[in-house]
């Protein structure tokens, strides 16, 4: 970190010795000067508004169902519903870029037998994001187990206390289960939009950060200014700035959770 952070205020190109620029790096990032910084957080802050909640719901409510009494074969759907997490990434891209082939795809075929319109999912400006964070949710099995662990956590004679009081399903959920899970819900928002401003490898196997920069995600800028036009120094700051960016989030997180997350041990 610390050679990262000397790095960022240099004119280093790989094949040249550092040499000291000051705040050369950031000033040419925050004054227009490298279009693709503000290309590159636009992109990465619609994937994280979408992606973040998007995962929470969903895993929250595969996770409510799988922690039901009157699901036979828990186990068989705990683990389908792990599996995508254990398949490698680039495995999962090139699994994904064939479903959302325009033409050949699973996912076009099945809309199209359905009489539904079809998408250019990855081959769009519109769609390339969403359907990246579509892909996404497929891999939200690891929240899906802390929130299923949480779930199993929650006292039941809660539960049975509040049946004997008359209370329905929809109140001890909103009564009981939201308040006692909101410690595992803040841990997975936390992680979660860690997470989704370092996503990297869907851009790289699955769209080089196209159509016309439409999915170009930070963590992919930082790649390609890296590696493929070879300045260290100009990517070092903008890493840098990502590090700056994740910790404000975070703080932000942490500072809001006093008044929505609620811990036992504080009653």
């Amino acid at each position: 970190m610390v050679s990262s952070l000397l790095l960022s205020f240099t004119d280093y190109r790989i094949v040249n010795s550092p040499k000291f620029i000051g705040l050369g790096n950031y000033t040419r990032l925050f004054d227009g000067t490298d279009p693709y910084f503000y290309k590159s957080l636009w992109v990465t802050f619609k994937y994280v508004a979408l992606r973040v909640p998007l995962g929470l719901i969903v895993s929250f409510i595969v996770a409510l169902l799988l922690n039901q009494d009157f699901i036979r074969g828990k186990s068989i759907f705990r683990t389908i519903y792990y599996l995508p997490v254990i398949v490698p990434a680039v495995a999962s891209s090139m699994i994904w870029i064939w479903l959302f082939s325009p033409d050949l795809g699973l996912i076009n075929n099945v809309l199209t037998a359905i009489h539904l319109p079809t998408f250019n999912w990855l081959d769009s400006e519109a769609m390339v994001v969403p359907s990246i964070v579509m892909m996404s949710l497929w891999g939200v099995g690891s929240t899906v187990i802390i929130f299923l662990a949480g779930l199993q956590g929650v006292p039941r004679s809660l539960y049975e206390a509040a049946t004997v009081d008359g209370a329905g399903f929809m109140r001890k959920f909103l009564n009981i289960t939201i308040p006692m899970m909101t410690p595992i819900i803040f841990f997975n928002l936390i992680m979660g939009s860690i997470g989704a401003f370092q996503v990297f490898t869907e851009a790289l196997i699955m769209t080089q950060g196209g159509p016309n920069n439409a999915s170009l995600f930070y963590n992919y800028y930082i790649y390609r200014e890296a590696f493929q036009f070879g300045e260290m120094g100009h990517a070092s700051a903008i890493a840098w700035i990502l590090f700056i960016i994740i910790l404000a989030v975070t703080g932000l997180f942490f500072r809001t959770s006093k008044a929505w997350v609620f811990y036992e041990s504080e009653v």
